[in-house]
């Protein structure tokens, strides 16, 4: 491994390794894109949307169970070769689906299988994604590099989905799934260019048993005066953000006559709103008194998340799902910021577990939760409850003394 040593750190959009990593990351969230829309068409094309949810879900589940280990498996082998682990590990699988489709029709089984595994990957890819940028910038740079992975993944969004779809009406699913495998065979040799910072103590932080590593990144979590509060305000703001955003928009949608249409333009809104947050981050790399303003974001953010119920023409609507976007995005990239600056590098992999599997364990749980609720009580109390719990987020992080006078260091 080749290290850094010595070196002032550039500016981190005109730092050669920052720009490695970004487009590794870049071409692995559009590659993670266009295998989402190929699996899911591919799904619905070959068995009953109960058949293709089932599909859809199968990821999650060692998803969620093996994320506390992935982050163990970061902090142990270093993130660098996790992440090229993995892109390469769904290259190869990507691409051996793809030939598969081009010579039969597998059936539902084949597309199981390759869930399967994507969840396995996620679990290892996701904490070292977040243990990497640590490793190749600068500590006074890592709140821009979180608002530069935030353009990524709005990028990822906004690109990906329209790619695959043309993918797929141009040669079919297999030709979409070919595409994403050269995504993602495209950010491994971005990875291996990279040279990373080294830790301190490196060598003396493998020792013991995974187990062990595992159990000692969880008391860290717990006795850090600051990233413990940190994780609360993650899972509480994610628990209320992301089941009525997933779940309850396509309901309030069809209620007000908006059709599939309608569900575009509103996260079209919240997608240009968190773009604008995360490049706020990008060019300021730096927020005063950033504690307070993460709190105070996020309160303000579920005013608008419990607006959206209550709104009943689709351009106003619009208009507060691009405020959701722009506090929830600022929010949200903050609290990644203070993760990555108040967390030792070395337990960086294991702590962005705990916080991814707040986020994308826990949080899609809500989704039945979020269902049967909209069906008995309707639109307008399930988001004002949705709202009420991102505000005790914000409000629990004001009222920790530690998160409120938590500042990002200036760079």
């Amino acid at each position: 491994m080749t290290t850094i040593t010595g070196i002032a750190a550039a500016t981190a959009h005109r730092d050669p390794q920052v720009l490695r990593w970004l487009g590794a990351y870049t071409a692995s969230t559009l590659g993670d894109s266009v295998y989402y829309l190929a699996l899911s068409w591919t799904a619905v094309s070959s068995g009953t949307p109960a058949q293709a949810g089932l599909v859809m879900a199968v990821s999650a589940v060692p998803r969620a169970l093996l994320m506390l280990g992935g982050g163990v498996v970061a902090d142990r082998l270093g993130p660098r070769r996790v992440v090229i682990a993995s892109d390469t590990v769904r290259c190869l699988v990507v691409l051996g689906l793809a030939a598969t489709l081009f010579l039969a029709s597998p059936g539902l089984w084949a597309l199981a299988a390759v869930g399967l595994v994507f969840g396995v990957v996620d679990a290892l890819f996701l904490p070292a994604v977040g243990a990497l940028p640590a490793r190749v910038t600068a500590r006074d740079q890592l709140a821009r590099v979180q608002g530069m992975r935030g353009l990524a993944q709005r990028m990822g969004a906004v690109l990906g989905a329209p790619l695959g779809g043309l993918a797929v009406a141009v040669g079919g699913t297999a030709s979409a799934f070919g595409v994403a495998g050269a995504l993602f065979a495209l950010s491994v040799p971005l990875l291996a260019a990279l040279r990373l910072r080294p830790l301190p103590r490196e060598d003396e932080q493998r020792d013991g048993t995974a187990l062990r590593d595992l159990a000692d990144g969880l008391r860290y979590v717990r006795g850090h005066r600051t990233l413990g509060p940190l994780m609360i305000v993650v899972l509480l703001s994610d628990l209320g953000f992301v089941g009525p955003l997933n779940v309850g928009l396509a309901v309030l949608s069809e209620q007000r006559g908006w059709g599939a249409s309608g569900i575009g333009w509103v996260l079209s809104g919240f997608g240009v709103g968190a773009g604008g947050a995360s490049l706020l981050l990008t060019v300021k790399g730096h927020m005063p008194r950033t504690g307070v303003v993460m709190g105070w974001t996020m309160v303000l953010g579920a005013v608008s998340i419990g607006a959206l119920a209550h709104i009943p023409r689709l351009p106003f609507a619009a208009l507060a799902a691009l405020s959701v976007g722009l506090l929830a995005g600022l929010s949200g990239a903050l609290c990644n910021a203070l993760v990555q600056t108040e967390c030792d590098p070395a337990y960086l992999g294991r702590v962005s577990a705990v916080a991814s599997l707040g986020s994308l364990g826990l949080a899609p749980l809500t989704y039945p939760v979020t269902g049967v609720a909209l069906g008995a009580w309707g639109t307008g109390p399930v988001f004002v409850v949705s709202a009420a719990v991102c505000a005790l987020a914000g409000v629990y992080a004001l009222a920790v003394r530690a998160v409120r006078r938590a500042e990002l260091p200036e760079g």
